[in-house]
């Protein structure tokens, strides 16, 4: 079912690539990365890939910049071996928030990655819950932008029940919210929030009815927590009873788990798109769900030229 197809994995997550590997039965792709001692990756694929169809399994999570390196030097070696096609799988699409000019004489850095992976070789992106929809536009080849619904809904089916409203911690996760919301049977609340400046944000308003009831924040991804921890506070001050959150990305850069650890959040529900970082691993609110049967299931169907779409209906 899988035959001529491999799957080479970076360095940013080799735990998924596992994972992945193991749901499609086939054994990762042979591939070594090193550093020069001046910093510079080099890369050698361990195996004869020509004629054959190929995936690259590689987060641009932090260390933004050497993980989104090293994919295109991945994706370049594999190129000048004759490889048939190169579909790149990034489950965090790292600068997504970069997708649009906010303000004169600022890039566009979505776009940028976006022309430089095409450029390397790629034939097709896997991404998941991307921060923008747009970003899909940026590529002139195909994109499949899959979601994590599925996992977090059967999450909280099977943990969060009784007097259930999702909030969304600002308007623009709002169609995210309702879409779980109405799964679930539950009802929806919008946190009214006011930006100052990157990373920095102040919940003000709640829309919606949360006293008495079990909040469930949703977002795409969770960065210093600052938006986060505000709209649990916020949250509490209004009469929730049980406050947790849903992600699908945990980037948790600078102070978020201490944020988090001192919030009223009961819990934090994260996808291993990234894999944690030692603090994180260490946080005991935080739960994290594996992506790999998805992820796999996808590939899988990409390869046999079959829908990946009906994996959401």
């Amino acid at each position: 079912m899988v035959a001529e197809m491999k799957l080479f994995g970076g360095t940013s997550n080799p735990s998924l690539t596992v994972e992945v590997c193991n749901y499609l039965g086939i054994e990762p792709g042979k591939i070594s990365a090193s550093r020069f001692s001046d910093g510079e990756i080099q890369i050698e694929i361990g195996e004869n890939t020509r004629g054959q169809e190929v995936f690259v399994l590689q987060s641009t999570c932090p260390p933004v910049n050497d993980n989104l390196m090293e994919l295109l030097i991945i994706m370049d070696a594999l190129r000048r071996a004759s490889t048939k096609r190169i579909t790149v799988v990034v489950p965090y699409y790292g600068y997504a928030r970069q997708d649009r000019k906010v303000k004169p004489r600022a890039p566009i850095s979505a776009k940028l990655v976006a022309d430089l992976i095409t450029a390397a070789g790629a034939t097709r992106v896997v991404s998941m819950d991307l921060h923008a929809g747009q970003i899909q536009g940026y590529f002139n080849i195909p994109v499949d932008n899959i979601y994590a619904a599925p996992i977090i809904l059967k999450y909280i089916k099977a943990n969060m029940r009784n007097h259930l409203v999702i909030v969304s911690p600002d308007a623009g996760g709002v169609e995210r919210a309702r879409a779980f919301a109405k799964r679930l049977d539950a009802s929806l609340a919008i946190i009214d929030k006011r930006r100052e400046a990157p990373n920095v944000s102040q919940a003000m308003n709640i829309i919606g009815e949360v006293e008495g009831m079990t909040a469930v924040i949703l977002d795409d991804m969770v960065d210093t927590a600052g938006t986060l921890t505000q709209a649990a506070r916020a949250l509490k001050e209004h009469g929730a009873t049980t406050i947790h959150a849903c992600c699908t990305h945990p980037v948790l850069s600078g102070p978020a788990i201490k944020r988090i650890e001192d919030s009223p959040l009961d819990s934090l529900v994260v996808a291993n798109t990234i894999p944690l970082n030692d603090k994180a691993k260490l946080c005991k609110k935080i739960i994290v769900l594996s992506i790999a049967e998805l992820l796999g299931e996808t590939v899988r169907r990409i390869h046999n030229s079959h829908s990946v779409s009906t994996l959401f209906v």
